[in-house]
């Protein structure tokens, strides 16, 4: 940096720091910071907003506002290096307070970096009033013409579920004034608030604008496909990819490893990851996750394993699903050394989906008291998903001393989750106390919380067709009825025996008849009928399938020589040859 005689001034320190910012390296910093109080140049404004930057981007915020407060003099630019990095850094509060203050100052106002960056904010922290003031001085100051602005004004309303709102700024720009961002944060609007297939059609509407897509639109389009479970929109989209370049692209690949997975197809997954000359730690964990959702838990350890090996560390997500693939594998050993060496060994504390996936752990083994003591002792206040995972537990081994008493916890963290109303009341229905669980349907009635109604769905030949329970709406009715007799049939003479437990709601004369209108039985009638023979059939449901239903697959799986598979709300399961892939442990 220095040659004889000639010393850095404080110009040069200015545009050094930037590069130390953005290799995030905090100790070239300091060396930088060092230099410059040095040669006395740390008062200078534009030195010490090169400062505040560098050590926000280095995320030490706790240095970089004492940088800030320790300038004899700001500018707009020292005023948003704070506010970018609170809003890097997920302080998104101080952001917006922030914000006020420079509002406060006499010799200059925010700009179009202060109004983006504190709409960002808004729209993490869903401050949606605070939003709608900024929007409003925006307008004073002229500013909606910015696409850069606008752009950040229609996420918040997105991410504050003002979708309408949000679709009106958009739709105010004019089709030459929509840069590929606009449209990327217009499709990133419809997944915030669901509304996957104009998701996925924006890309295409983009393209035959003009516009080029990134890599942020094939990643929400991908994204948008993996929800609707769309497995041919989600291979057109790779296609594009491909012939985009993108085909390196470590952001899309990881995007497109969950598509197919979400999809069912695990081996095309697969396949992307082998493709990726250096797939980073999203990757590794896009791959573990897919692995874990389709129930292939052996495999979830050895990726993680592999993936340390390489060097790689874990992130949060990834424990996540390690330990649940423990769970759903009866790993309970591993399980717990896997969690420990959380924060001992990867300095990641825990949070509440890790101590789901424990009690999940210890509960599916059976280990109710352990798993009990085991949310007395966390450090932390147990939430809703920790107490489900017991409640779902205590359901399963017929506990209901212990279901009720979490049962009325559930009411207090959820009162609106119908989940937890009826699996208390099919306990209590399993026991024979039928007094009791019409008690908890009323509740259910008095609460105002209504049971999501069940339905299945199937594509075949690219349309979408929905089953719900006892379906009749079907133009070939009378044939999926006739396909659901034979299948009734053929499995009875296998072993098939009804496990009436799961028609709760039906009269005790009724339950195994009822059974048979389960909507994923109708759907794999269809699914028999309209099928080429020997196709894959995928079925999809909005809740979790029942064991009945889960007994029935398998055997339809080996007497028509086919693989079903099916996803419900939790995860996969794949049918092959009378055996499911979650091993009947789920």
């Amino acid at each position: 940096m220095r040659t004889a005689g000639v010393y850095p001034n404080h110009f040069t320190f200015s545009a050094v720091l930037p590069a130390c910012a953005s290799t995030s390296i905090l100790v070239h910093g300091q060396q930088m910071h060092c230099l410059i109080s040095k040669h006395g140049y740390e008062g200078y404004v534009f030195v010490g907003s090169a400062l505040v930057d560098m050590y926000a981007k280095c995320h030490d915020m706790g240095l970089a506002e004492k940088v800030f407060v320790a300038l004899p003099e700001r500018n707009i630019v020292s005023w948003n290096s704070m506010i970018v990095g609170c809003l890097l850094n997920s302080f998104h509060v101080k952001a917006l307070f922030l914000f006020r203050e420079v509002r406060k100052e006499d010799l200059f106002s925010p700009n179009q970096v202060s109004f983006s960056t504190v709409l960002s904010a808004s729209a993490n922290i869903g401050a949606l009033e605070f939003g709608k003031q900024v929007h409003g001085v925006v307008v004073k100051q002229g500013l909606l013409t910015l696409s850069y602005v606008k752009n950040s004004l229609m996420d918040m309303y997105f991410k504050c579920g003002l979708f309408d709102e949000g679709a009106l700024l958009f739709n105010s720009l004019g089709i030459e004034n929509r840069d590929v961002i606009a449209w990327n944060v217009m499709s990133m609007g419809c997944v915030y608030n669901e509304n996957f297939e104009e998701a996925c059609n924006y890309l295409w509407v983009m393209k035959r604008a003009g516009i080029s897509p990134d890599e942020a639109s094939y990643s929400t389009a991908l994204h948008a496909s993996a929800h609707l479970a769309a497995l041919d929109q989600g291979t057109l989209i790779h296609n594009q990819t491909i012939k985009s370049g993108f085909s390196t692209n470590t952001c899309i690949a990881s995007s497109l490893i969950t598509m197919y997975a979400k999809c069912g197809s695990l081996d095309d997954a697969c396949r992307v990851f082998e493709e990726i000359d250096n797939p980073n730690v999203v990757c590794w964990t896009a791959l573990i996750a897919a692995c874990q959702q389709h129930g292939n838990g052996n495999h979830v350890i050895k990726l993680f394993e592999k993936m340390l090996a390489d060097g790689l560390k874990p992130h949060y997500i990834t424990f996540v699903c390690v330990i649940s693939a423990c769970s759903h594998t009866g790993r309970v050993e591993e399980g717990h050394a896997y969690f420990n060496s959380m924060e001992k060994v990867h300095g990641i504390i825990p949070g509440h989906e890790h101590y789901a996936c424990m009690v999940d752990l210890l509960g599916r083994s059976g280990q109710l008291d352990e798993a009990r003591k085991f949310i007395a002792q966390m450090p932390i206040k147990p939430n809703a998903s920790v107490w489900g995972a017991l409640l779902g537990a205590c359901a399963k081994y017929g506990n209901l001393e212990m279901g009720s008493e979490v049962a009325g916890r559930l009411f207090e963290l959820e009162p609106d989750n119908p989940g937890n109303y009826i699996l208390l009341a099919n306990m209590y229905a399993h026991k024979g106390k039928l007094r009791e669980a019409d008690h908890v349907r009323r509740l259910m009635g008095i609460n105002r919380v209504r049971k999501e109604p069940g339905c299945s769905w199937i594509d075949v030949k690219n349309k979408s067709f929905v089953f719900t329970v006892h379906d009749k709406l079907h133009a070939r009715t009378d044939e999926i009825y006739e396909m659901l007799k034979k299948v009734k049939e053929l499995v009875t003479n296998k072993g098939y025996v009804p496990q009436t437990q799961f028609a709760v709601n039906s009269a005790e004369e009724l339950k195994e008849e009822s059974l048979w209108y389960h909507s994923e039985k109708i759907a794999l009638a269809f699914g028999l009928l309209a099928l080429p023979a020997g196709a894959p059939i995928r079925i999809k449901k909005n809740l979790r399938t029942c064991g009945d239903c889960h007994t029935v697959m398998k055997f339809a799986s080996e007497i028509w020589k086919r693989e079903i598979i099916l996803r419900d709300v939790n995860r996969f399961h794949h049918f092959r040859n009378g055996l499911c892939s979650c091993r009947d442990y789920w």
